[in-house]
């Protein structure tokens, strides 16, 4: 009985051992789509960089990035529209930066393809150069 109780006293406590309040999930989730964020201008800016030359390249991809930002804005209001303080309960902040996260890592997936180049035999690779 004795080795039982320490056993459910083991797992209460590493239980709580390893929790995370609201407040620190919230930041870890926030900090995480800072991260993602950070990644995604740093791939806009090299594209940036590299096709320096080809402005209509350049006049299209700030247009496609302004309206990704729309476009991304939109989804999470679509996802969790504006409601009732209180109306997703208070892990809200956290699904909110994860799936803002989510996006944003679809977003440089997507723009990578113009740093990564197609291969020679894609005829359709359009304005990403050919590596």
């Amino acid at each position: 009985m004795k080795h039982i109780l320490l056993f459910l006293f083991a797992c209460i406590l590493s239980i709580y051992s390893f929790s995370q309040t609201q407040a620190e999930m919230n930041e870890d989730a926030y900090n995480n789509y800072k991260k993602a964020d950070k990644e995604l201008n740093d791939v806009y800016q090299k594209i940036l960089k590299e096709y320096q030359t080809d402005t209509v390249f350049l006049t299209n991809i700030r247009i496609s990035q302004r309206n990704w930002i729309v476009y991304r804005d939109s989804e999470l209001r679509m996802k969790y529209p504006d409601r009732s303080d209180g109306y997703y309960g208070t892990i809200q902040p956290v699904c909110e930066n994860d799936y803002l996260t989510e996006l944003t890592k679809e977003r440089i997936k997507t723009l990578n393809l113009w740093l990564t180049g197609s291969k020679p035999e894609d005829d359709c690779s359009g304005s990403i150069k050919i590596k």
